[in-house]
């Protein structure tokens, strides 16, 4: 196995157009499990680790632009405000020491509807930075992701960061997993809350051959009481749950059901839309106060 060491990002494109089967590592959370379980062995590794500009973050227009060395632990201390449902998401991924050095980038790369990473970036709208030799192009996330495990990456192409908006309301993420750390999720969803649109974003996770939107409950959600922002009825809610679940394309396997995902996910999709509805309302009567 070759590995491939570049100083500069044009030195990795070059590299990765000069061997397209080479398999990016940065973090290395989910590459060297594979390589370490024998289920990959390609002809060689492209260590983007020394390419300064992967690490770094800011304002691109009205949208947040990530380098796709961003780590996890970076995620939750230094967006955490700005991104709250994927601060919240990245506080569940796997140990101190994996949120230490995997990234959001290494998470799509991978493209497994389990990503944790995943469900908040189609809530919140966000899209992939994609780069080769031939230049530059942007993909909507929830066009990013095909099939399991596979994205709309070109052989000669490395992720180069992700673009969301900053959150512009309360965002909620909740998954289900047989227990509460270093695990894979059953199943999660996210929701992101935009009042000045009177939308919902959703998010799917771990329930489809790839991440997916709930576009039926993003729909009712233009039915919320948002002006008077008065408190959701128990309907209103199990209602919104009903459509997260009806999105859903889960198979059995060997962490749940497909059963028990449409259950646990109409349940996530009742309590992250409470949970960020309250937060809004809250939000409401502190200006209100102050006012």
């Amino acid at each position: 196995m070759d590995f491939l060491r570049p100083s500069t990002w044009d030195e990795a494109l070059a590299a990765k157009a000069a061997h397209p089967g080479a398999v990016p590592i940065a973090g290395g959370t989910d590459v060297m499990v594979e390589l370490n379980f024998d289920r990959r062995r390609p002809a060689a590794l492209l260590d983007l680790t020394r390419i300064a500009e992967l690490t770094d973050w800011g304002a691109d227009g009205d949208v947040l632009r990530v380098g796709a060395g961003v780590t996890y632990r970076r995620i939750i201390d230094e967006l955490g405000g700005r991104l709250p449902g994927l601060a919240m998401a990245a506080r569940t991924v796997g140990s101190p020491q994996i949120r230490n050095r995997g990234t959001v980038g290494g998470n799509l790369g991978s493209a497994s509807p389990a990503g944790d990473a995943h469900p908040p970036l189609l809530a919140a709208g966000a899209a992939v930075e994609v780069a080769s030799v031939r230049g530059v192009r942007r993909i909507e996330a929830a066009d990013f992701f095909t099939g399991p495990k596979r994205s709309a990456l070109a052989s000669d192409e490395l992720i180069a960061a992700f673009l969301v908006p900053p959150a512009a309301g309360a965002q909620q993420f909740a998954k289900v997993g047989t227990r509460n750390a270093m695990v894979i999720a059953v199943c999660s969803f996210a929701v992101a809350l935009d009042p000045a649109r009177r939308t919902a974003g959703t998010g799917i996770g771990s329930a489809g051959p790839t991440p997916l939107r709930a576009t039926g409950a993003e729909s009712f959600a233009a039915e919320l009481p948002w002006e008077s922002r008065a408190p959701l009825s128990d309907a209103t809610v199990r209602r919104f749950g009903e459509l997260v679940a009806e999105a859903a394309r889960p198979i059995d396997d060997v962490r749940g059901s497909a059963a028990y995902r449409r259950h646990a996910l109409a349940v996530l999709g009742a309590r992250t839309l409470r949970w960020a509805w309250d937060e809004y309302r809250h939000e409401y009567r502190q200006e209100y106060r102050c006012g």
